[in-house]
């Protein structure tokens, strides 16, 4: 009878991983290896500077963050930055001002006579349940929603009615 080496896993179930898994595994050791063996960095003292110092001189206007208008671009070009616009004005206290979102497209540089908005009350006097406004962008128009009826500001583009106007219906003269 041959004699066998003593088995010293006797009595243990031996682990088997796939290859996929081996590598996870493997790949989370070195892992925990490389973090535990880098030193964390002590903080020094702060830099001082050794020659004159210089004044801050105000920088050129900063860079727009988001969308800006674009104004050789078309409606679609000029939709995002509309849609922004339309959205900041909703998330205002003049969100039920038809004049609240004029105001703001002409401050962002949108044609103030290029504009139409409807009514924001009814014939009655209630607020609208929804108010539209648009921009007219060559032959197309921007066209935003708003209102309780609406639930979130809604923009699109859309092609300019035959006379020239982007909303149907009745608008309010925008005379201020």
């Amino acid at each position: 009878m041959p004699l066998r080496k003593p088995d010293h896993h006797a009595g243990r179930r031996r682990l088997r991983l796939s290859p996929r898994h081996q590598g996870v595994v493997l790949g989370a050791a070195v892992a925990l290896l490389l973090t535990a063996c880098t030193p964390t960095p002590t903080p020094g003292p702060p830099a001082t500077p050794t020659g004159p110092v210089a004044e801050a001189t105000p920088s050129a206007a900063p860079t727009p963050v988001g969308p800006s208008l674009l104004p050789d671009g078309s409606a679609e070009d000029n939709l995002p930055y509309f849609s922004q616009i339309i959205q900041s004005v909703w998330n205002s206290d003049g969100r039920g001002a038809g004049r609240a979102y004029v105001d703001a497209l002409a401050a962002g540089g949108f044609d103030k006579g290029a504009m139409q908005v409807t009514a924001d009350t009814s014939t009655v006097g209630n607020p609208a349940e929804s108010i539209q406004v648009s921009v007219r962008w060559g032959e197309q128009c921007l066209i935003g929603q708003v209102g309780e009826a609406t639930g979130e500001p809604v923009a699109t583009v859309l092609g300019a009615l035959p006379d020239g106007a982007c909303l149907l219906g009745e608008t309010r003269p925008i005379d201020w």
